[in-house]
């Protein structure tokens, strides 16, 4: 008897799985070397267009609008840095000058108020005699020396004293409040200035720091 092919089992004639059979292997795709590869090609024209913006064109551009900007803002901040510092030197210049005026204001107002001080010392001096009598008391010795030593150190700090006999009647320095007649002048005399003239100072008048206080209060001749 001739055995008969069971389940799974060639028969005659059956080499193995067909060609479409699930355990056959897949056949490998041919090449055929008479057909050239397609390569697609690159327009070098594009590429060198300057139309034709690069990937990183707006990176470049963003980055060139930043940088614009804040050159921008920097030159904006100095600016106001400059007017600023400008204005604090000018405060400050315009500080100064307000306090220097308010010393030497606070310094006048006390000059002022010290000048009655001077006409007593004045009409001591006109009581007691000019010059260092020793025919003086201590006191008044000791009064004549405060005397000295206060008008001197007023005029150091800028005190003058204006008004003397016989020089020329300044109507912007001098306050005329009597009139004494001419005297003659002899023929020939040039010493004699011209118009009127102080002939006596009735009280001293004073300049600080080269401004007129007050004025001397005079009587005029001429």
């Amino acid at each position: 008897m001739t055995p008969q092919s069971g389940p799974g089992q060639s028969g005659p004639g059956q080499s193995g799985p067909g060609p479409g059979s699930p355990g056959a292997p897949r056949p490998e795709p041919t090449i055929d070397p008479r057909v050239e590869p397609v390569v697609e090609d690159i327009d070098e024209a594009e590429l060198l267009d300057p139309g034709v913006e690069a990937p990183n064109s707006t990176v470049v551009d963003d980055l060139d609008d930043l940088l614009f900007a804040a050159r921008r803002e920097r030159d904006e901040y100095l600016d106001l840095s400059r007017r600023v510092q400008a204005d604090f030197e000018n405060y400050k210049k315009r500080t100064q000058r307000q306090q220097t005026d308010n010393l030497e204001r606070a310094a006048e107002d006390l000059v002022t108020k010290v000048l009655p001080v001077l006409d007593a010392f004045d009409l001591a001096r006109a009581h007691l005699g000019d010059g260092d009598g020793d025919d003086l008391s201590p006191e008044g010795k000791a009064l004549m020396a405060g005397s000295t030593l206060l008008a001197d150190t007023l005029a150091r700090e800028g005190l003058e004293r204006i008004g003397v006999a016989g020089e020329p009647f300044d109507p912007t320095t001098h306050e005329a409040v009597d009139h004494a007649p001419a005297a003659a002048v002899a023929e020939g005399d040039e010493a004699a200035p011209p118009g009127p003239v102080i002939d006596e100072v009735l009280r001293a008048g004073y300049r600080w720091k080269g401004r007129v206080i007050r004025p001397a209060m005079v009587r005029v001749r001429g």
